[in-house]
């Protein structure tokens, strides 16, 4: 549910009564992910989606039905084979969908206020909810923010609520989403509790090293993929406001020495664009010893050999100049600095989702990958 936590942290500070349906588990070739929600009040507006269309009519009515009974239910679609016109997943693959009333009187009504504002408001959150379990703890909630101060509980065993929060610390932590399983008193046996986590977190960096047409065009995809755009340059001429004003931050300082001071993370994303020695090397060999999700550096083949010879006479090892996105981007033929950017952004989502950039016409392969949480190595 945080992923409408704009929208719906208005409908709770308004003190709107409302019904949230979240996609808690996924099989198959879904269309969302665990997280994705849909939210109705109680005069039947909506937001968000569960399903990219395909069943959101049937959850819109278990949603107003949990509005009148106030009881949560957990429900599953998936594809009806007998009638292709059936509420179902098109697509054949399986998702389970818990829908929790909220009213204004409910016991975890706080704890979800509490975590949409904070989502809403760009800090850090991790919010778990009961997923499966005995009844009584159906849709209970509990968060974790940024500390790892715990808000909330699930009304049960309180080893329950220590073990959820610290696993919520931990996704929050690498910014995950996911579910864990554990005992209802807290431990990895006895009856089993399922419980979502879902992580918000500030948007992943983007930081493009040079101020050239191609950087002002991946300005562009960068804000449009959800990145903090930030455009850094050592020549204030090129470098302005008025030549990226799409960019979050533009920063006139020499490329090395702005990575040296700014904080990344396993999610920052790096992209030089500059193909000038002077700036490259510096910049790269700080880069590559960091734990960031993506390097990428354009320039000709030639350009990259000789950019290579020159990071390994400065210390640059083999094993950390695998981790090099060079020359940047996918094979899609682009010419123009728009078909650069998109070519990049393509590379940076293969890279991050574990795709292989090739057409899925005719292949056999999944469409949606499932990736173990991956940190870049500095090593």
């Amino acid at each position: 549910m945080l992923d409408i936590a704009e929208e719906l942290n208005a409908w709770a500070a308004e003190g709107r009564d409302f019904a949230v349906a979240t996609v808690v588990a996924v099989t198959g070739s879904a269309p969302r992910s665990p997280g994705a929600a849909l939210a109705v009040d109680a005069g039947g507006s909506v937001i968000g989606s569960v399903s990219g269309g395909c069943v959101e009519g049937a959850v819109y009515e278990l949603c107003q039905q949990a509005l009148a009974d106030g009881r949560p239910v957990l429900e599953r679609f998936g594809y009806d084979d007998e009638d292709g016109l059936g509420v179902g997943l098109t697509c054949g693959g399986t998702i389970d969908v818990l829908v929790v009333p909220v009213h204004a009187g409910s016991p975890h009504r706080p704890v979800l206020a509490t975590a949409l504002a904070a989502a809403a408001g760009g800090r850090a959150v991790a919010l778990a909810r009961i997923t499966a379990g005995p009844p009584e703890l159906l849709g209970g909630a509990l968060l974790v923010d940024a500390d790892g101060t715990p808000q909330g509980g699930f009304g049960g065993h309180p080893d329950l609520d220590r073990t959820i929060a610290a696993e919520a610390a931990a996704f929050l932590d690498a910014g995950r989403t996911g579910t864990v399983e554990v005992g209802a008193r807290g431990a990895r046996c006895g009856s089993p509790v399922t419980a979502l986590i879902e992580s918000a977190v500030p948007p992943p960096r983007m930081i493009v090293f040079g101020a050239v047409d191609f950087a002002a065009a991946l300005v562009r995809v960068g804000k449009f993929l959800g990145h903090h755009v930030t455009v850094c340059d050592a020549r204030p001429v090129f470098t302005t406001r008025a030549r990226f004003p799409e960019a979050d931050e533009v920063v006139v300082d020499w490329p090395h020495r702005y990575l040296e001071r700014t904080p990344t993370d396993a999610r920052t994303v790096l992209c030089v664009l500059t193909h000038d020695p002077k700036f490259d090397v510096p910049l790269l060999r700080l880069a590559l010893g960091l734990p960031v999700a993506y390097i990428g550096a354009m320039g000709s083949r030639r350009t990259h050999l000789d950019r290579l010879d020159r990071l390994r006479e400065a210390g640059v090892t083999d094993r950390q100049l695998a981790r090099l996105r060079s020359p940047i981007g996918l094979d899609l033929g682009a010419r123009t600095p728009e078909e650069t950017a998109l070519s990049i952004a393509a590379e940076i989502v293969a890279s991050r989702r574990g795709g292989t950039g090739l057409s899925l016409t005719g292949a056999h392969t999944p469409i949606h990958h499932d990736l173990p949480l991956r940190v870049g190595s500095p090593a």
